[in-house]
């Protein structure tokens, strides 16, 4: 049976609000630099013995693209999920440029040389993303969030679950392995998500407890 072009809008019509990510780059942008009169380092010695392996630059570079393939998977199987995520995503990053805003922290990060593939992705990552902005860790809490979700969802099967917990934590941990983000600027981010996510939540399952009921039809007086 051929589907109306207007109920297929309408079933669709939620994935605009992923049009969100540009507006959200672009306020990125805005905080990333050193303007802030001072910069903290978070370095811990746990940081330190974490060698430089340049190769997880990969997993570290398709975040992006794994956040929204994520949330088109959560919206296919579960709107409500994936507009549950996509506000918890909005909320922690802005609380995330807020935080940088007043406290800025900086990772120190290694000389690379070479003419490898990784080494120039590697490059184009650190010229295109400068060594602020650090905690909490915008890659770090967006790839806990999605785990996260799958969690609480009513499709999670052993298959999904092994493919989105195990893609979430080769790249938290990317981020540490590339000198992206110190441990303490991920567990600050799965904090703030595993927070937000629960209050988005229970506020929007209050607001559908609290709508009211339809009125009953009412019957056609006979005589």
């Amino acid at each position: 049976m051929k589907v109306p072009l207007k109920q297929t809008v309408k079933r669709f019509f939620p994935l605009i609000s992923m049009l969100i990510f540009p507006v959200m780059g672009w306020l990125y942008a805005l905080t990333n630099n050193s303007s802030r009169s001072q910069v903290y380092s978070l370095m811990t010695d746990l940081d330190r013995a974490f060698p430089f392996v340049k190769i997880f630059v990969f997993p570290y570079s398709v975040w992006i693209f794994y956040l929204y393939a994520c949330l088109l998977y959560f919206f296919m199987k579960d709107p409500l999920l994936y507009i549950r995520t996509l506000i918890t995503y909005v909320v922690c990053a802005l609380l995330c440029y807020v935080v940088y805003m007043v406290f800025q922290t900086t990772v120190p990060r290694p000389v690379i040389d070479g003419s490898d593939h990784a080494t120039k992705l590697l490059a184009f990552v650190y010229n295109r993303d400068q060594p602020y902005n650090c905690f909490p860790s915008i890659h770090c809490f967006s790839s806990y969030l999605v785990m996260k979700a799958l969690y609480t969802s009513r499709f999670r099967t052993w298959l999904n679950q092994t493919l989105i917990y195990g893609m979430s934590s080769l790249i938290i941990i990317s981020t540490f392995f590339i000198k992206q983000h110190t441990f303490l600027d991920a567990i600050a981010g799965i904090i703030l998500a595993e927070f937000v996510f629960r209050l988005v939540t229970y506020m929007i399952g209050t607001r559908k407890a609290v709508q009211p009921a339809p009125l009953p039809q009412q019957r056609p007086l006979e005589y």
